[in-house]
């Protein structure tokens, strides 16, 4: 599964969050966009997978859709084989210095999370957040300092 299916599925249980948004800026007189991978109404997020020297890309990408939006900028680190490799490890500090949001999220956490929605008894509205809160689950892949109900910061 690939960047732009896992973003989808993270920002799916964000509640009243959007997938692949265009943020617009003019310059040199044309216009020019971006796309943040995930938008809540207070954060802009954007999607790494670890082992990839491009993941770094991502704390630029979500400062810069910070500036365009004037929202929080956060990075979520999808950890695909279970330990903290070179680019994860690096990503920790660098966030922290720039006030960019790190979360890392194990994989295949999203993956069953999304596989068992319908088992849970949740509200089906759309604007209510669906992230685990407790157990493996949260500890693996701990996004409610992102959620609507929170007000927290992190790091």
């Amino acid at each position: 599964m690939g960047e732009v299916e896992l973003a989808a599925l993270l920002c799916a249980f964000l509640g009243g969050s959007e997938a692949e948004t265009r943020q617009y800026f003019d310059t040199y007189e044309m216009k020019r966009h971006v796309r943040v991978d995930c938008e809540t109404d207070r954060h802009v997020i954007e999607i790494a997978l670890d082992g990839t020297s491009s993941a770094r890309d991502s704390v630029h990408q979500a400062l810069f859709a910070a500036h365009l939006t004037g929202k929080d900028p956060a990075v979520i680190m999808i950890d695909r084989d279970g330990f903290v490799g070179r680019f994860e490890y690096e990503m920790r500090p660098v966030t922290q210095a720039a006030g960019v949001a790190y979360i890392r999220c194990a994989q295949n956490v999203i993956l069953r999370w999304a596989a068992t929605s319908g088992l849970r008894d949740t509200p089906r509205d759309l604007r209510m957040d669906d992230i685990p809160t407790a157990g493996n689950s949260a500890a693996l892949c701990d996004l409610r300092a992102l959620g609507a109900e929170s007000s927290a910061t992190l790091f």
